[in-house]
């Protein structure tokens, strides 16, 4: 789940091909040509060698002999690596990426609010209250909202004071980071999340195992509801809607 370093020329490369893999322009089975990138991107053998490593390493491409450096199907990918989320945010979530996220918020985070009911610090408490604080001063505001709500699932993970929970605050927020631009666009209305937020702030300060696990439940009904919403109202959807009544 890490990020690759690689700074200047090297890096740009790698998001460039990350990207081409992640938003269809490679598919699965796909040859890259390593000397048509070079030329194509005006980079060096070296550069472009460097690249394909990383992609490798992130489970995108392979290399055979005489086949050569080919995509691999999307089942080998590490979709929990940072970069690959980051450029599936990129070029956008399927309906499909959406599902899964919602089906592992609904198995981990009342997991993690349990948890923290019984385990957390006054830090913790801080953090949360901070995070809630500033997702109602978001005001309609869409970037703010969208990081105070990263802020608290965050604070909520740390909450349930497990070295591997923690650890997965990255696959769940970077992932809730591209369901949240899917609801919160800028200039859309959508319902406040601060009062579902802050009821499973209250119910971990009162040390209430169930009613914690039941007020994140809630939450997530609430999240569903809200996306639901969201992807009706984009114009992708209204189109394919109207496709469907002229067939």
């Amino acid at each position: 789940m890490r990020s690759y370093p690689g700074r200047g020329i090297h890096g740009q490369v790698v998001d460039t091909l990350g990207l081409r893999v992640l938003g269809g322009d490679y598919l699965p089975g796909d040859v890259i040509d390593p000397d048509r990138l070079e030329s194509e991107l005006a980079v060096s053998k070296t550069v472009i060698r460097e690249a394909l490593r990383v992609l490798g390493a992130k489970g995108l491409v392979d290399s055979r002999p005489k086949r050569g450096t080919f995509v691999r199907e999307r089942s080998s990918w590490s979709l929990l690596d940072t970069d690959v989320m980051k450029w599936q945010l990129q070029v956008g979530v399927s309906d499909r990426f959406l599902a899964d996220l919602a089906e592992v918020r609904a198995l981990v985070e009342p997991a993690c609010a349990a948890l923290a009911a019984r385990r957390h610090t006054a830090d913790d408490l801080v953090a949360l209250e901070d995070a809630v604080a500033a997702m109602a001063a978001a005001d309609g505001d869409a970037d703010a909202a969208i990081a105070a709500d990263l802020r608290f699932h965050r604070a909520l993970m740390a909450a349930a004071q497990n070295e591997l929970f923690t650890r997965m605050d990255v696959v769940i927020t970077n992932a809730l980071d591209a369901r949240d631009r899917v609801v919160h666009k800028p200039g859309d209305h959508w319902s406040d999340p601060t009062p579902n937020h802050q009821a499973i702030l209250d119910r971990i300060r009162d040390g209430d195992v169930d009613g914690s696990r039941e007020a994140v439940h809630r939450l997530l009904a609430q999240a569903d509801a809200d996306l639901r919403r969201a992807r009706a109202a984009s114009p992708a959807t209204r189109t394919a809607r109207r496709r469907r009544t002229q067939a």
